[in-house]
């Protein structure tokens, strides 16, 4: 319910003030379990990632977003919880197995859910590899995977920067559904959940048209956060 009651106040707003545009709306059903598997460009592909359907997309968000102490953390878990999060340790080993079987519940109760491949936004605009845990919830669930694909959110407010910039249009494009069943069966191999992830990434490269680079966004972050560092202090990367 708090769902519906956020969106049904931001949405004329968010319409009003950023005039979001759509493309591909019907690609997505209208009933049943579907995974959107999504780029990750911004803190604001939460506001706007969504907004054009008429179905609740539930995501899977770290548990941090719910732990916060005091007037902020009281916002953050009201923000995330109405906008459809459920919280998850990100940790890895057994955490990750955790948030898979949470996404399974998720499409086992019949929802949309909403992933980002990539596991964190992207630090520059471009798209990133993605991590096998989608093709996972793909194979084990047996529901269709739609390429969900933001665009110009991050010009409007990268990572870093809590304010939009206004006069950027924010625009998503819902691909047609991808088809994996012919790996049904065969969500313990490796190569097979590479493969299924790697044409998930494929078909977002090509409804977004960012450039594709083939290394984890986490990673890409460490090394940037390194480059920083050797820089400020004058010394050579």
């Amino acid at each position: 319910m708090f769902y519906w009651v956020v969106k049904a106040i931001l949405a004329p707003f968010l319409h009003l003030v950023f005039r979001p545009w759509t493309e591909g709306a019907q690609h997505v059903p209208k009933e049943g379990p579907v995974i959107l598997a999504g780029n990750h460009l911004s803190f604001a592909d939460h506001f706007f990632g969504a907004l054009p359907l008429p179905r609740k997309v539930i995501s899977l968000g770290k548990a941090e977003y719910f732990t916060g102490k005091g007037l902020k953390g009281l916002l953050s878990r009201a923000f995330f919880t109405g906008v459809g999060t459920v919280p998850i340790d990100r940790s890895g080993g057994k955490a990750s197995e955790a948030a898979l079987r949470t996404g399974l519940r998720v499409l086992r109760e019949g929802h949309v859910l909403g992933i980002y491949p990539e596991g964190t936004r992207s630090p520059d605009g471009r798209l990133y590899k993605g991590k096998t845990g989608v093709a996972r919830l793909a194979l084990e669930s047996r529901v269709p995977v739609i390429p969900w694909a933001m665009v110009n959110t991050f010009e409007m407010m990268p990572p870093g920067h809590p304010v939009p910039k206004f006069g950027i249009r924010p625009g998503v494009k819902y691909g047609k559904p991808l088809d994996f069943s012919r790996y049904y069966g065969m969500e313990e191999d490796r190569l097979v959940l590479r493969a299924v992830t790697d044409e998930i990434m494929y078909a977002l490269m090509e409804l977004s048209g960012q450039e594709y680079v083939d290394k984890y966004a986490a990673s890409a972050k460490v090394e940037q956060a390194r480059a920083a560092r050797n820089a400020s202090s004058g010394t050579a990367a």
